[in-house]
């Protein structure tokens, strides 16, 4: 993987860059192609210099791979592309400095290259002193600075953290190699980005660490360690101990759990607070919360991150999420640009980002919508200029797109649960047919309140998109987290079945015309729905999905943990040694033979996460004359990731639903 500099006289689609936006229809007469939904933005992640006087902007260049590009925003001076690779793309990229940024690397959508380990490289904003930090699985991704002393870290080095604390280093974690003891834990240490060299911050390290807490300058203050489901927190002595300081239970924690230092040792964090989660201002000594909430909103667990000036050493808000991101800024300053802002651009959620913001002479603002894609503009605080920098698709137009909203609903328990619900584009004429969308996990929130492509390429071609966040989700509070506890293929079931009968009484869902899938979790849920509700549904969608919840402890090539294995699966899924009836009523793969509806089932043949043998043991269990639609693709892991993969995949996805499901025909791809 050759790195290449390239011209500055490239084709970008940015500011300064992009032509306008074309006016939106008003009567769509088809809706956008399969590849318009999964086509990888061709802009993305504008971030300012510390100063906000640069912007550093991820471009599709040559071959469409990503570059990144510096445009300097007091000169407009043409941009300047600073970085690019010929066979794989920039995927992520950080300010260290005013003069000095790091990057990560990725597989390109074409599946010309797979990266598994993302590297590391630092590169000045002019493009000069580039110099590669860490490896990457792929041998031929050289150093462009031959004569440099090579201090390369291995591959299974990455990025943890950039202090901003002016100087050129970064903090690098290292992950365990799966032949390490799982008591080596997660290691930190700090490197010069200019000279390679590194200072380990893991002295007299405590085993099995898993959590660290730096404080604002990239100090490390505190470490958290899990083993045998139990979560213990160490505090740094002055001499660089690591002295004991509280234990609380791994999975259902009961003590506030500290996640930012600030100067003179001020301390948040998150804990218990009404049924939830909140950020709490922490006694530096006991880690005792205050009384109340510094941010709380109630039926959401607290799910966000401190927004710091470091120069001005002031705490400015709370970057959170409930039914959508938002910020609660408590610097005035900072409301009142957010007011303005808002007022200009109605209609979208505007998240705002800069580094020392008070002073900043600019700021990127991200647009958030449920019905187009991320836009990006550039505010100027001194004229209050608004100026776009990159608008979303022109394929991917709002009118072709359908409404997306929260609702909360209760399960045949009484339990209350979120769903969200995408409409057709259009917006709902009498019962469509509908698509209960299960997410993976299962313990994570699922749902997000954004444009998001598989929820409203199917929403394009007419169906009603159903995405509950069932009993195990998180983000809302203990109770509906608990209530999922050994619920596979149980109440969890049940969640998915009350989200459908809800739909039905609304007027919206054609009972007669539903389709369940999913991925990972979510499969294993289609293919539960396919085994005891085929009352409800006409067929089932699985990929990269569990089949057999004994394979997830079985099979010893997975990247499951032991301590996952035999302390978390056990307590969150179904303990192997006093559930086994359970675990053999809950199987998809041990039932198989009762499933009586069309499935069609995609594995990746790299997944490590759910190892093919899933789908293929679970092929072999069917019936001889299952309708099956089956499919790998031997180069994806847990997910898709390539571009053909994308279009192949949900190409089948449509010409499935609309023979057993859909009133239209399926537009060509």
């Amino acid at each position: 993987m050759s790195m290449r500099l390239a011209a500055a006289a490239v084709a970008m689609t940015i500011l300064l860059l992009t032509a306008p936006t074309a006016p939106a229809q008003t009567a769509p007469a088809t809706p956008p192609s399969v590849q318009d939904f999964f086509k990888r933005p061709q802009v993305r992640r504008p971030k300012l210099s510390p100063s906000g006087r640069y912007l550093a902007i991820q471009s599709a260049g040559k071959d469409d791979r990503m570059w990144l590009a510096v445009i300097d925003l007091q000169t407009m001076a043409p941009a300047k592309i600073i970085a690019a690779f010929n066979d794989a793309d920039i995927a992520d990229h950080q300010w260290v400095t005013e003069d000095r940024l790091v990057l990560q690397v990725s597989d390109n959508p074409d599946g010309s290259t797979n990266v598994w380990a993302e590297g590391l490289w630092a590169v000045d904003r002019d493009g000069t002193n580039f110099r590669q930090l860490i490896n990457t699985d792929k041998h031929f991704v050289t150093n462009s600075t031959g004569m440099m002393s090579d201090r390369r870290l291995e591959l299974i080095w990455t990025l943890h953290h950039v202090p901003a604390d002016g100087s050129n280093d970064v903090i690098v974690g290292r992950r365990r190699w799966s032949t390490d003891p799982e008591s080596t834990g997660y290691q930190l240490a700090r490197l010069d980005t200019r000279t390679g060299r590194t200072t380990s911050l893991s002295k007299n390290l405590p085993d099995h660490a898993n959590h660290w807490v730096l404080d604002w300058q990239g100090e490390p203050r505190l470490l958290q360690t899990f083993h045998q489901g139990r979560s213990r927190w160490f505090r740094r002595s002055a001499t660089g101990q690591w002295e004991p300081w509280f234990e609380d239970d791994g999975y259902a924690p009961t003590r506030p759990e500290p996640e930012w230092i600030g100067p003179d040792g001020e301390m948040l964090g998150e804990a218990p607070y009404q049924g939830s989660t909140a950020l709490f201002r922490l006694d530096p000594k006991t880690g005792d919360r205050e009384k109340e909430p510094l941010f709380s909103a109630p039926g959401y667990a607290y799910q966000g991150r401190v927004l710091f000036d470091p120069e001005a050493r002031r705490l400015l808000g709370i970057r959170y999420e409930t039914d959508a991101h938002g910020t609660a800024w408590l610097d005035a300053t900072m409301k009142a640009m957010q007011a303005d802002i808002d007022a200009r651009l109605p209609g979208s959620v505007n998240l705002l980002d800069c580094q020392r913001c008070l002073n900043a002479t600019n700021i990127v603002v991200t647009t958030v919508s449920d019905q187009r894609p991320a836009e990006y503009y550039l505010y100027k605080p001194a004229d209050k200029t608004l100026q776009r920098l990159a608008a979303a698709p022109a394929a991917l137009k709002p009118s072709l797109m359908g409404q997306r909203d929260y609702h909360r609903i209760k399960a045949r328990d009484g339990l209350e649960m979120p769903v969200l619900v995408t409409q057709p584009a259009g917006g709902v004429k009498g019962k469509a047919p509908v698509v209960v969308l299960v997410h993976g996990g299962p313990y994570v929130r699922g749902t997000h309140w954004r444009w998001e492509p598989m929820a409203q390429f199917l929403a394009s071609r007419g169906y009603l998109v159903l995405e509950p966040e069932f009993r195990g989700s998180t983000g809302y509070g203990w109770q509906l987290f608990r209530a999922g506890w050994k619920q596979w293929g149980l109440a969890m079931q049940d969640d998915l079945a009350d989200t459908l009968a809800w739909a039905v009484r609304q007027g919206w869902a054609d009972p007669q015309r539903a389709c369940i899938m999913g991925a990972s979790y979510g499969g294993y849920a289609a293919l539960m729905g396919a085994v005891t509700q085929g009352d409800l549904f006409k067929c089932a969608v699985n990929w990269v999905g569990v089949t057999d919840i004994g394979l997830l402890s079985s099979i010893h090539w997975s990247d499951a943990s032991e301590e996952w294995k035999r302390y978390g699966m056990t307590r969150l899924v179904a303990d192997p040694d006093t559930d086994t009836e359970q675990m053999k009523k809950t199987s998809p793969l041990l039932r198989a033979q009762e499933i009586r509806m069309p499935l069609l089932m995609a594995y990746g043949g790299e997944d490590r996460r759910v190892p093919l043998k899933h789908g293929t043991d679970m092929k072999a269990a069917l019936r001889a004359d299952q309708a099956l639609e089956w499919v790998v693709y031997p180069e994806e892991g847990h997910g898709w990731f390539n571009q053909k993969t994308n279009e192949d995949f949900w190409g089948r996805v449509e010409r499935f639903l609309a023979r057993h499901i859909g009133n239209t025909n399926p537009r060509p791809n």
